[in-house]
């Protein structure tokens, strides 16, 4: 048996448990919390839209087009006839669907670069830098314009062009975080024992860019709903018959004079998601770092 002392190595700090506990931190924020509960409400909403939604969204009624709101179609018909409320409901899962596919996309390829760059060595960093640097500086509307021109507007098109402009950001965050914590002391006594990078990547670096990337993904989610929506207003994004905030929001705009309730009630979604996401990215933000939010004060 050997006389050698036992070396306990620092503890990593626990960063998913920290992440996830910090939300209580934000349910006690009435702000926070109504914004919450509204993220919740449209994602129940989003999930059971075929239940919820009272008519079919496709459905055409000539005879009925156009009609103001009432009791039998609560937010009115649009100009084709279809019910305005069943429309933004399904609207509402597109809108989320869209957001969320693109997000995770970024995500995952600015979490996998940025640690590749962080601890790869020199040459490798400085080529993914480059190329982060080079898709940063794209204009979103025009490289999505040009994408769509190229291969059509579609639904795979959306979120390709979401996933590359938006992964540059999440590239940033990882890398510089994960430049900071590769000097940490758990990091370094975890490769002195031998331990691998993808080993130090993901027990040790992963864990503490949960945070910062979860206050991240609040945040970018309201701003792609607005390039998804911007997109379809335009007649680029998710096509007919498929319902979407923003063709409702074009569509209404063509026929405002005529039948004002089927904008309004097409933007209002776009605002209040708009809101309620970035309500809930910033409490996040001041949860997790309460130095932040006392220095605002």
């Amino acid at each position: 048996m050997s006389d050698l002392p036992l070396v306990r190595l620092p503890a990593a700090s626990p960063g998913i448990v920290t992440a996830l506990g910090h939300l209580r931190t934000v349910r006690r924020n009435p702000v926070g919390a109504l914004s919450l509960a509204f993220i919740l409400a449209l994602i129940a909403v989003a999930l059971f839209a075929p239940w919820i939604a009272p008519h079919d969204p496709t459905a055409i009624a000539p005879r009925l087009r156009m009609q103001p709101p009432g009791p039998g179609h609560w937010l009115g018909t649009d100009q084709l006839g279809r019910d305005v409320l069943s429309r933004l409901i399904f609207g509402a899962r597109t809108a989320l669907k869209v957001a969320i596919t693109g997000t995770v996309g970024a995500l995952s390829a600015g979490l996998v670069l940025g640690l590749a760059a962080a601890l790869g060595t020199r040459w490798i960093d400085s080529a993914l830098v480059l190329i982060n640097d080079s898709l940063k500086a794209l204009p979103l509307v025009l490289f999505a314009l040009v994408l769509v021109s190229i291969y059509g507007p579609s639904l795979a098109i959306l979120v390709t062009i979401i996933t590359i402009s938006m992964a540059p950001g999440y590239f940033r965050v990882v890398r510089n975080q994960a430049l900071v914590l590769r000097n940490a002391d758990y990091v370094i006594a975890a490769r002195a024992m031998g331990a691998s990078r993808l080993r130090v990547a993901v027990s040790h670096l992963l864990p503490n860019l949960v945070g910062p990337l979860l206050v991240l993904v609040a945040m970018d989610i309201p701003a792609v709903i607005g390039i998804e929506s911007g997109l379809s207003f335009l007649g680029q994004g998710v096509q007919p018959p498929e319902s979407s905030w923003g063709t409702m929001l074009s569509e209404g705009y063509t026929y405002l004079r005529q039948a004002p309730h089927i904008a309004l009630t097409a933007g209002l979604p776009i605002i209040l998601t708009t809101i309620a996401f970035t309500f809930f990215g910033e409490t996040l933000r001041d949860a997790l770092d309460p130095r932040a939010a006392r220095a605002r004060k």
